[in-house]
């Protein structure tokens, strides 16, 4: 295994673009590689501009899903490699689960650590886990693992299949109805860098192969988690199934049940009742 570590965030920007231009021509294995940033500090401006496009609360300890800000441009470096054997450009982000193992202070100095593993067969081609972990003062208080689906492409001879599923109980009854704009995805795109196109607007989602633009998938965890704010354990684990795009814009609904001394979530389109999102929020 091999550390590379990074003086400072890659530019999300410039990632993107050269994986459009390096998207042909990928194969094999993951690579065996690990990337790093250390003593990194959230920037409270930042951190503001992220609360409220997520409508999370801004207090001293980072909500659950923030510190994927930090890894996320690691992660995206990782796949926009040519090493790497999926391209970049159309992955979908199919399920995260992220554990928070002790409140992470909003002053706090992280190390950062992600690398890929787990390349596994998809009924709809193959896909990858990445992970994520970071430390404070040499005890680790954050982890996440996202799958990501590469449409049409192959996993190794032998892959075991991807698990993908995350179940949850009965939950008929909704507790809110968002109506989520059209400009959604370029709202969080301007504050997290994820510009992939099936985000930012119907053409260049087509693109891909979708209808219109399509919500962040971790837009919606973090809104899920800001409407449950004050009501979760300090430590918890947040496990995430990406069911259906949720296309922009749209009316959806959220329900949610107490369950196991947390809580059972479903975010589902207000009309039709199709699921986008179910989750499953435990104390850790």
């Amino acid at each position: 295994m091999a550390v590379t570590v990074l003086d400072e965030a890659p530019n999300l920007g410039k990632l993107y673009a050269k994986a459009a231009v390096t998207a042909r021509g990928r194969g094999g294995d993951l690579p065996d590689t690990h990337l790093a940033r250390r003593g990194v500090q959230v920037d409270p401006a930042h951190l503001a501009a992220y609360t409220r496009v997520c409508r999370l609360p801004l207090n001293d300890v980072l909500p659950a899903t923030y510190p994927h800000m930090l890894t996320f441009p690691l992660q995206m470096a990782l796949m926009s490699d040519r090493s790497f054997p999926l391209a970049l450009p159309g992955l979908v982000h199919v399920r995260n689960r992220i554990d928070v193992l002790w409140p992470v202070g909003a002053d706090a100095r992280l190390d950062l650590e992600v690398w890929a593993e787990n390349f596994a067969t998809h009924r709809s081609g193959a896909a990858v886990d990445l992970c994520a972990a970071a430390t404070a003062g040499g005890q680790e208080v954050w982890r996440s693992r996202s799958t990501y689906l590469s449409r049409g492409a192959k996993a190794p001879e032998g892959a075991p299949e991807a698990d993908v599923e995350v179940a949850v109980g009965d939950l008929e009854r909704a507790a809110a109805t968002w109506r989520i704009p059209d400009d959604a995805g370029r709202r969080y795109a301007k504050v997290s860098g994820d510009v992939n196109p099936i985000h930012l607007s119907g053409l260049t989602a087509k693109a891909f192969g979708f209808k219109r633009a399509i919500a962040h998938g971790m837009w919606v965890k973090a809104r899920v988690l800001g409407a449950l704010a004050g009501r979760l354990p300090d430590a918890l684990s947040i496990d995430v199934e990406f069911r259906k795009p949720l296309f922009l814009p749209s009316t959806v609904t959220l329900s949610t049940a107490q369950a196991d001394g947390g809580w059972d979530a479903a975010v589902r389109n207000a009309t039709s009742g199709t699921e986008h999102v179910v989750a499953t929020i435990r104390p850790a």
